[in-house]
C-alpha cells in the first residue's frame, strides 16, 4: 500500500523591503503577486494592487487611507468599494499588539504575537495553530545589507488564500500600530 500523500507545502510570500508603504509581496512562482504602493502625490493613501502576470493585468484590491489627526480607513474592491474605519475592520485587543478581523465565508481570524513574531490564527480554533506566520528580515552583522528578506508563510487553506487581500490589509494596519507603539528614543543636543 502506498504511503499517504504529503500535504502541499506552505506558500511563501517574500517582502522586498521593510516598508509598510512601498513593498512587494510575491511567491516564488508569482502565483501570488501584490504591490503595496504609496505615491508621492497621494502620501496618505496606500494601495494594495494584485498583479495577474499571466494576463498582464494589475487591479487595486484594497486601499488604506491615513490622514493625520483622523482614524485610518480601509476600502476593498477599488473605486467601487465603501470606506470603513480601520477599527471596524480590525478589532484591536486592549494592551496587546494584535486584533481580530473577519475574512471570507465569515471566518474570524486573530493576529497575535508569539515569540516576537506575528501569527495569524483562526479565532475559534481550539489548538490555535497558525495559518500564517510572519518571519522578519535579518541583516549581516545586524547593521549591513539584508541577508534574508522578511516573508509570510501561509498554509494552503482555501479560506486563507481566498482572503489574502484582507490578510495583507489587516497585517499592514496591525504592524503600523505595533511600530507606532514602540518606545522612541529622543536624543537631545546640548
Amino acid at each position: 500500500m502506498p504511503p499517504p500523500p504529503k500535504p502541499p507545502p506552505p506558500h511563501k510570500l517574500e517582502l522586498t523591503t521593510n516598508s509598510l508603504r512601498n513593498t512587494t509581496m510575491s511567491a516564488e512562482n508569482d502565483s501570488f503577486h501584490y504591490e503595496i504602493v504609496t505615491r508621492f502625490w497621494h502620501p496618505h493613501l496606500t494601495k494594495i494592487n494584485k498583479a495577474d502576470l499571466e494576463n498582464l493585468v494589475v487591479t487595486t484590491v484594497a486601499e488604506i487611507e491615513r490622514i493625520p489627526g483622523r482614524e485610518p480607513r480601509v476600502r476593498f474592491g477599488g473605486e467601487k468599494g465603501e470606506w470603513i474605519l480601520a477599527s471596524d475592520f480590525v478589532q484591536f485587543d486592549e494592551g496587546r499588539t494584535g486584533g481580530t478581523f473577519v475574512g471570507t465565508a465569515n471566518v474570524k481570524y486573530r493576529w497575535r504575537t508569539q515569540k516576537g513574531r506575528l501569527e495569524l490564527v483562526k479565532a475559534d480554533d481550539e489548538d490555535q495553530s497558525p495559518v500564517a506566520e510572519f518571519h522578519p528580515h535579518s541583516r549581516h552583522f545586524f547593521v549591513f545589507r539584508m541577508s534574508k528578506h522578511a516573508f509570510f508563510e501561509i498554509k494552503p487553506i482555501p479560506e486563507v488564500t481566498g482572503a489574502l487581500e484582507k490578510v495583507i490589509a489587516s497585517y499592514l494596519i496591525v504592524e503600523r500600530r505595533r511600530r507606532q507603539s514602540r518606545i522612541s528614543i529622543k536624543i537631545q543636543r546640548r
